[in-house]
């Protein structure tokens, strides 16, 4: 295990895959945060079993319209599930904007600090929303 992944951990990496040698694909050190910080946030609640609690359940948004008012709603449904689900960051802002591209997608921007080396991070992922 590398130095990074003694500070930050090691996991599974994201999305699960086999490498050259047969083997799972591990990831570790920041990688790691930033695959954990999408898996929060793309699990819907009562997903887990045995956690039906985790999630950030960004998938409730997808038939809603694309307005500044679900815009905030996701942006607090990102702020508390990172709270809740990933000490190993401290959210310093959480930005999400009507995606240029797509009237009926939103990007989210994360930006947080890494606990251990206070190194601040992004990470972005595409919210689907149901127009404007």
């Amino acid at each position: 295990m590398s130095n990074a992944g003694k500070i930050f951990g090691k996991g599974i990496g994201f999305p699960p895959t086999i490498g050259a040698d047969g083997r799972v694909v591990w990831s570790e050190g920041e990688a790691n945060i930033r695959e954990s910080i999408k898996i929060i946030l793309l699990t819907e609640l009562n997903e887990r079993l045995r956690l039906p609690d985790f999630g950030g359940g960004l998938n409730r948004f997808l038939f809603e319209p694309n307005t500044a008012t679900t815009r905030q709603l996701i942006r607090d449904r990102i702020t508390k599930a990172l709270a809740q689900w990933e000490p190993r960051i401290s959210v310093e802002s959480v930005s999400v904007e009507p995606d240029p591209q797509d009237p009926q997608a939103a990007i989210a921007a994360i930006h947080y600090t890494l606990v251990a080396t206070q190194a601040s991070e992004r990470v972005s992922l595409s919210v689907t929303l149901g127009g404007s």
